[in-house]
């Protein structure tokens, strides 16, 4: 079992919070993923979980590791957001 710790910018709410663990879910390997929004830290569990994977798919999201921001990214984690809050719903 490989176990991750990524501290990333840019999670809000329960909406990013949701469209980041349903992203990363998603990735073979992964068998769990646990987010801790006060520590901008994300925790992803599995087998054989490469964590340059793991950074790509988060960056995708807009949610870029600590200290590597840009306006770009903001604004792709606040559609990420928005899909995670309509799926949060339905």
């Amino acid at each position: 079992m490989t176990t991750h710790y990524i501290f990333v910018e840019n999670i809000k709410c329960g909406g990013c919070i949701n469209s980041i663990k349903t992203a990363l879910l998603k990735l073979s390997g992964v068998t769990a993923v646990e987010i801790f929004k006060e520590e901008d830290k994300v925790c992803v569990s599995g087998i054989a979980v490469e964590k340059d994977v793991v950074v790509a798919k988060l960056s995708s999201l807009g949610y870029l590791q600590k200290g590597n921001n840009s306006f770009l990214s903001k604004a792709k984690s606040y559609v990420s957001c928005a899909v995670g809050k309509y799926d949060k719903i339905k």
